[in-house]
């Protein structure tokens, strides 16, 4: 019997040998992704000037105590071997232990992330909601004077820099008018009163029922979250005009307005339709850059995320922090645009 009539007599299953190959190749991608993450960020964390002994001994430490914790942390041994040996710990889920709070890193990670994840959504919420109507009308008014002003706002967006403008924020909305909270993630005076159920203390203020608290968090929330909105509303509105001039030059588009078809259905039933099956990876990735860029914001602000987490255990030479909160940032921005791969096949057939 030849090949063809086997495959042919297979019936629906000869799909399988094929979505095995894909699946199995996604996998593989997965894994070369993890280990070149992470190989990267532990060799640049051992290459770089700082003494992770010095950090737990201290200055005054004497020699013989400083060689025999250099010896306990297997510093003496070759690199890739020292890095076979973390990999084994990632894999088991043991980050090592901070020497900033002497906790284990996963554990800080899972109290610090939480409120990164809060910013970075409600900063990628404004994005949308705000970023996208403003693309789209400027492709609609291309060369008008709202076009113009989209575009220079986008060009505010992109150039100005992120520690200028919080600061500028500061002074002007917090010390000067007093509209929003300072910089922090909660007045002292409610700092403890809800239990951190999810991390998130909007949601956890909301299900404890606790409505002052939940107005002081959303307060100190406005100011940092519309500063790092304002990278995120730059770039999806830029995008959405450039999508939307694609789209609008296209035949269909004229046919549809032949036909008498109202402008708005037009833009928004046609156009647009298509244009948000590629907005999906541009929001993902958006997204993405948002948890891992957060450091800046997160350090103006003192807001208690994992960026202010890395940045401090960076000057204190807390290595085992740095690298954990690294690679998860990473595993995150790379676990992120996975999906948003697979929302863009689920939306688009075509892709399928």
């Amino acid at each position: 019997m030849r090949a063809s009539s086997v495959l042919k007599a297979a019936g629906p299953g000869r799909a399988l040998p094929s979505k095995l190959v894909k699946a199995s190749g996604v996998i593989v991608s997965l894994i070369l992704t993890f280990v070149g993450l992470t190989a990267v960020t532990f060799t640049i964390g051992r290459v770089m000037p700082a003494d992770p002994v010095l950090a737990i001994v201290g200055d005054r430490a004497s020699q013989e105590v400083y060689d025999q914790v250099f010896l306990q942390l297997g510093l003496d041994k070759p690199i890739y071997v020292q890095y076979l040996k973390y990999l084994g710990q990632l894999l088991q889920g043991d980050l090592g232990t901070s020497i900033m709070t002497a906790q284990p890193v996963a554990e800080d990670i899972l109290r610090f992330f939480p409120a990164t994840m809060e910013l970075a959504t409600v900063a990628t919420l404004l994005g949308v909601f705000v970023g996208i109507p403003m693309g789209v009308l400027a492709a609609v008014k291309q060369g008008r004077w709202p076009d113009h002003v989209v575009r220079v706002i986008g060009l505010i967006g992109y150039s100005a820099p992120i520690f200028w403008l919080g600061m500028v924020a500061l002074l002007v909305f917090y010390a000067r008018l007093d509209w929003v909270a300072g910089p922090g993630r909660l007045d002292v005076f409610y700092d403890g009163i809800v239990d951190p159920v999810s991390g998130i203390l909007l949601l956890d203020a909301a299900l404890a029922g606790e409505w002052d608290i939940f107005d002081n968090a959303l307060d100190h929330l406005i100011l940092p979250a519309s500063i790092l909105g304002t990278f995120a509303l730059a770039y999806i509105a830029r995008m959405t005009r450039s999508f939307m001039l694609d789209q609008l030059g296209q035949e269909y588009i004229l046919t549809a307005r032949v036909k008498g078809i109202p402008e708005w259905q037009v833009i928004w039933r046609h156009a647009f339709r298509n244009v948000l099956v590629q907005l999906i990876t541009i929001i993902g990735l958006t997204y993405a850059s948002l948890l891992e860029g957060s450091v800046l914001t997160e350090t103006i602000f003192s807001w208690p995320g994992i960026g202010l987490y890395i940045t401090k255990s960076l000057f204190n030479n807390d290595m085992n922090a740095v690298l954990g909160g690294t690679i998860v940032v990473g595993v995150c921005f790379v676990g992120i645009n996975m999906l948003s791969d697979l929302l863009y096949k689920l939306v688009d057939p075509r892709v399928r």
